[in-house]
């Protein structure tokens, strides 16, 4: 049996190390190159969205995603009761889209956001590189933000070019 060094030790081996604070996640998550994905759901006043690096595939059988979102986030309260979301993979061309979804108080579904009314009447962006629009199962709360777990519908992975990517607080293109 080996014994796990406490963490006063690993920090003399580690000058850099820090404690556990929101901080500390969040720049050890700018080192995360995360693919870029928009979720939508209709709310009760109109569609809603947020711009999501948290998209995570569950299960193959049944097709279950996960998405994080915090409950202060505008998109919450729809989310929180919507029974379908449509989930968006971005390409790098949509760069401006989701620059837009992410800020807040931004009218997201103006122009030039080109959408439609699919499927449950989930809002379906255009010119995505795939599309999903799944049902809610559950959602678990996690510290400030819930996790939504879904099950797919149904969807279209036919979209061209190549995925948007979030590193470093900004979103870039894929590079070869």
């Amino acid at each position: 049996m080996t014994a796990t060094p406490d963490l006063d030790t690993f920090r003399h081996a580690s000058p850099d190390a820090q404690p556990a604070s929101p901080d500390l996640l969040r720049a050890v998550f700018r080192q995360h190159a995360a693919g870029v994905a928009v979720i939508t759901a209709q709310g009760g006043s109109g569609p809603v969205g947020f711009t999501a690096t948290s998209l995570s595939s569950v299960s193959a059988e049944p097709p279950i995603v996960s998405f994080g979102i915090g409950v202060g986030a505008s998109s919450w309260p729809a989310i929180s009761e919507s029974d379908h979301v449509g989930i968006h993979i971005l390409g790098e061309h949509q760069q401006d889209l989701a620059a837009t979804f992410a800020r807040s108080g931004a009218d997201r579904f103006g122009a030039p956001t080109r959408w439609r009314k699919g499927p449950e009447d989930v809002p379906v962006l255009d010119d995505v590189l795939a599309w999903l629009v799944c049902r809610v199962v559950t959602r678990v709360p996690a510290g400030d933000h819930r996790i939504v777990l879904a099950e797919v519908v149904l969807g279209d992975p036919s979209g061209a070019g190549r995925p948007l990517l979030y590193h470093q607080g900004r979103f870039n293109g894929l590079r070869d």
